[in-house]
């Protein structure tokens, strides 16, 4: 017999399984000696009073043992000699596009412009020893995408757009916890999720497909209007339909698809700063308590959102218990994002704190910026491309601000309210350093009032929150993509060029790691009927 409760239990009795037996027993009746197992099957926790509790919903076995399985399987076949499909990246978008094609009996060819995971990470830690970043295989390239060292969070609201549960299952599959199926707020940890990049790699390659790294798509075959496939930077051609799937850092393919009149549109994003925090203050605000989260809890989570002036302030990609990395693609950027391992044990927490820009705030608008030799000025026009040239725009200017390397300019964050240089600066995750840099005054003052504002109204909700504990790293400009390419809602190609279909955060069709798998399942169901001679 089975049964199942929803239950709202104290942090200690989540944590315990014997616990939450006798919990069963003494609240709700049953025989101790029936219980045969425990499952959970989702879990979130309640932090609104001060006393915390945790939400389960259990499902007991009675005189009887599980017998499903904790994830579902699926199955992929064989695709070789198989109709192939062109996959122009590897991150979450390509990876789920890739296995969704094997499910459907076509054969993937995914190229990626990084390296494999593992070879990526040692790039990634030449950033902050050497303060150099190689254009190919960085924060933001390199198998697994953008996700993969930036924090491997699985939370997203999109689940009306696709079977989100699908996309859990599959990382199970190939090596996650099965926890990310009952946690309310998933996460495998930049630790983990690179095992299981590889799993699904070798899946692909196991089933007949192929992987293609340091192999950058330079340019689409496009004849009569339709896509025949692509030309890479290694002289070798890839001949098929293809799911354009590059990611939201791929400016190249950007400059490319505008050079060559495959429209794309200017799209709104976020920008603003990564805000770190000592981890035992944000615990110690989020939990009501001077001792923290305890021994049973998690590394505390916030979230923020306020209208101010007519955009959205917002935190974003919330990292507790992380770090902050740098995550620019090219020379003369600094870029930050933040990171988790799974056990999110870091004696600080962060998070993107940005506001919303949209393309009408910046057409036929000159925005000046202060920069260490002087005046800026930065002027662009109604463009596909302005948003992009923007971004570029402020890393370029962050980048100046950190002494030309990849010390990042960096404020207090009550200073930056009160319009003051911080004249110290606290102890920061940040591996290449922090220099203290007045960001109130060279950032765009469109964005710094309105973020001055947003923190000052949340230091209201949170009290602790607005402190010179806090500090402001510059700059946080890859919320989204810059760019949405115009694909139909229906068949999901290209406004007029058939046989190409965009794809994930890359294209403006997805936000994180769980809607851009979604999106590259949806992306390849197309690519199949497309093969099918539903070409229209």
């Amino acid at each position: 017999m089975i049964q199942e409760y929803q239950l709202r239990v104290l942090p200690e009795i989540a944590a315990n399984e014997q616990r939450l037996k006798e919990y069963l027993v003494h609240e709700k009746g049953l025989n101790a000696q029936q219980i045969t197992a425990t499952r959970i099957l989702k879990r979130s926790i309640d932090a609104r009073q001060r006393t915390i509790y945790v939400n389960l919903n259990v499902r007991a076995y009675l005189n009887e043992m599980p017998k499903e399985e904790e994830y579902q399987h699926t199955i992929y076949n064989n695709v070789e000699g198989k109709p192939q499909v062109i996959v122009v990246g590897a991150g979450p978008g390509g990876l789920f596009a890739a296995l969704r094609l094997i499910e459907l009996g076509l054969r993937p060819v995914i190229v990626e412009r990084g390296k494999d995971v593992r070879e990526r990470k040692k790039d990634l830690a030449q950033i902050g020893r050497q303060q150099a970043v190689n254009p190919e295989s960085n924060y933001s390239f390199g198998e697994g995408g953008a996700g993969a060292y930036s924090d491997g969070k699985l939370y997203t609201r999109s689940k009306k757009r696709g079977n989100v549960d699908k996309i859990l299952n599959v990382f199970c599959q190939h090596g996650a916890s099965p926890s990310i199926l009952v946690d309310a707020h998933p996460h495998i940890g930049t630790d983990k999720l690179p095992r299981v990049i590889e799993n699904m790699r070798n899946t692909i390659i196991g089933c007949g497909g192929e992987v293609h790294f340091e192999t950058r798509m330079d340019a689409l075959i496009i004849e009569d209007d339709e896509v025949k496939g692509i030309e890479t930077n290694t002289g070798k051609t890839f001949l098929g339909p293809v799911i354009l799937a590059t990611g939201h850092s791929a400016r190249d393919v950007y400059r490319w698809l505008a050079t060559h009149n495959v429209e794309i549109e200017a799209k709104g994003i976020a920008v603003g700063v990564r805000l770190e925090h000592p981890a035992l203050l944000i615990d110690q605000i989020q939990y009501h308590n001077r001792n923290g989260r305890g021994k049973y809890l998690p590394a505390a989570e916030y979230s923020f959102v306020q209208q101010v002036d007519g955009r959205g302030v917002y935190s974003f990609c919330m990292c507790p218990g992380g770090f902050v990395v740098p995550a620019a693609s090219g020379p003369e950027q600094i870029v930050v994002n933040g990171m988790s391992p799974s056990n999110r044990g870091s004696r600080w927490s962060n998070s993107g704190m940005v506001v919303e820009i949209r393309p009408e705030d910046l057409e036929n608008e000159k925005i000046d910026a202060a920069t260490p030799n002087g005046n800026s000025q930065f002027s662009i026009f109604n463009s596909q491309l302005n948003m992009l040239l923007f971004q570029e725009h402020l890393e370029r200017l962050c980048w100046q601000q950190g002494n030309r390397k990849q010390t990042a300019p960096a404020q207090r964050m009550a200073d930056f309210t009160r319009k003051k240089l911080s004249y110290d600066l606290p102890e920061s995750s940040y591996a290449p350093g922090l220099v203290s840099s007045p960001l109130h005054f060279w950032m765009p003052a469109f964005i710094t009032e309105r973020l001055s504002k947003g923190f000052q109204l949340f230091g209201k909700y949170s009290r602790g929150f607005l402190t010179n504990e806090a500090v402001m790293i510059g700059v946080e400009t890859r919320t989204s993509a810059p760019v949405r390419i115009l694909r139909d809602k229906d068949t999901l190609q290209h406004v007029r060029i058939r046989g190409l279909f965009p794809c994930g955060e890359g294209a403006g069709y997805a936000g994180g790691i769980v809607s851009a798998g979604v999106d590259g399942e949806r992306c390849a169901e197309a690519a199949k009927a497309y093969l099918n001679g539903d070409k229209q």
